[in-house]
């Protein structure tokens, strides 16, 4: 064997020895050998050697980083080291969330003229409108997905941060599936209002007759999680004299039942949630350093809803889905649909109270609906934009066009009719981003861009 092949019989022998989908890439993105996994995964193309990695996994043209995407065979020729993207991936079961790695495959001394690339299904997010897990494929969704995908097999205590709505739970249980203690319990702790006394029986359990009303020895959540993986939401209210304790916990491994001595030990993996800004609280003195610092190894942000306006459409069915499918709902409304024009509503809106907001709407929406289909009507009136008046636009912009000569105005570039009616606008109202965004019908995100660029 020369320094640029390999034989047949070696490339089969290293691609057998992968149970998930797996490629020998060359350095111009040709699929030189693909083991059966990947063929079964991507068997709309039937063969797939010889085509190029991009048009069997994404369907372009081009390569992924001409197409606005990260491409880890890129970045793997340029630095010879192993790299990891996650991307979403056409495959044989529709859009599917894959953990890419990419690996240059040595051949003497030479540059690597071989790629070993592995497709890591992603098993805790979906992109299609099923099952019970995290549902999106916008930019924002992906990129949490990808730092799940890394925290997930080791250990490292997570720290979750979102607004309220979010779906933190719900990336917990994600970080607890995709853990190597998926088969141990998961366990939550509302953290939320807990008393001193009371927190330390939940977490730690209690002797019987330890105080008044401890008829019974009870376990604390700490013991029940034992193997598995213990959830502290909201872990920025624990109260800063109860901290301590949960710092103990935590460095030590280590804890007393209330009004116990016999000292127990803990086997959890530590997952943290909480919407507010804990530096913030440290400064101020209302969140201990030592604790931040421990809880705080793997911070994860979670998108709101308005980071992430594509994946509406998407959340919206889902969430008519799994509504039908619950108790509270009849089954008379398991055929509902939702028009374009209540979509677009919906997608303009900035929901401060993100994914439970809008399944709150949808909820009341179905309840409302007669018909089998969500529209305008059906809607809370506070998510549909009202300018305040029609002669709005009369009254700021058309007076502020410029002339011809002496006969009337002359048109204007659209990008420059938009700033002007936007620096008018911002001008004449006191409304907050979030809500004028809401009223233009266009996310927030978008309005900021927008006003950076006047």
């Amino acid at each position: 064997m020369n320094n640029s092949t390999l034989s047949d019989t070696e490339l089969a022998a290293l691609l057998d020895a992968f149970s998930e989908p797996a490629a020998v890439l060359s350095g111009d993105y040709m699929i030189i050998a693909a083991n059966q996994a990947y063929r079964d995964h991507y068997a709309q193309f039937g063969q797939v050697a010889g085509l190029h990695c991009y048009q069997v996994s994404h369907g372009y043209q081009r390569p992924c980083d001409q197409e606005g995407e990260s491409c880890p065979l890129q970045r793997c020729k340029q630095t010879g080291l192993r790299q990891r993207d996650l991307h979403l991936h056409n495959t044989n079961h529709g859009q599917e969330h894959v953990d890419v790695e990419l690996l240059p495959i040595p051949v003497g001394e030479e540059d690597p003229h071989y790629f070993l690339e592995v497709m890591h299904l992603v098993k805790v997010a979906n992109a299609k409108p099923e099952g019970e897990g995290l549902v999106g494929s916008s930019r924002a969704f992906n990129q949490m997905i990808s730092l799940i995908q890394r925290a997930a097999p080791s250990m490292i205590s997570v720290l979750l941060l979102g607004e309220s709505g979010t779906g933190k739970e719900l990336v917990a249980k994600a970080l607890h599936v995709a853990s190597k203690r998926s088969q141990k319990p998961f366990v939550t702790v509302e953290c939320s209002g807990l008393s001193e006394n009371l927190f330390e029986s939940e977490m730690f359990g209690h002797e019987k007759g330890a105080f008044t009303g401890a008829v019974n020895t009870k376990e604390g959540l700490v013991s029940a999680a034992r193997g598995g993986t213990l959830f502290l939401d909201e872990v920025g209210d624990i109260p800063l004299s109860l901290q301590v304790k949960l710092l103990r916990l935590i460095e030590t491994g280590t804890y007393r039942a209330v009004g116990g001595v016999e000292l127990k030990h803990a086997d959890f993996r530590l997952v943290c949630a909480t919407h507010q800004n804990l530096a913030d609280k440290v400064e101020a003195g209302l969140f201990r350093q030592d604790l931040y610092y421990r809880i705080s190894s793997f911070p994860i942000d979670l998108p709101s809803l308005r980071e992430r306006v594509e994946d509406i459409p998407l959340l919206v069915e889902i969430l008519l889905k799994r509504l039908v499918d619950s108790e509270d709902i009849g089954t008379e409304a398991k055929a509902l649909t939702i028009s374009n024009e209540a979509m677009d509503l919906l997608q303009a809106y900035s929901y401060p109270g993100n994914i439970r907001e809008l399944r709150n709407i949808l909820e009341r929406a179905m309840l409302l609906s007669d018909y089998q289909v969500i529209t305008p009507e059906h809607l809370p009136e506070h998510i549909k934009p009202h300018l305040q008046n029609n002669a709005f636009l009369d009254q700021t912009i058309i007076k502020t066009l410029p002339e011809n000569s002496g006969n009337g105005h002359k048109l204007i570039p659209l990008a420059d009719l938009e700033a002007l009616y936007l620096t008018q606008i911002k001008k004449s109202t006191s409304l907050k981003n979030n809500e004028l965004a809401s009223q233009l019908g266009i996310s927030e995100r978008t309005l900021y861009r927008k006003l950076q660029g006047l």
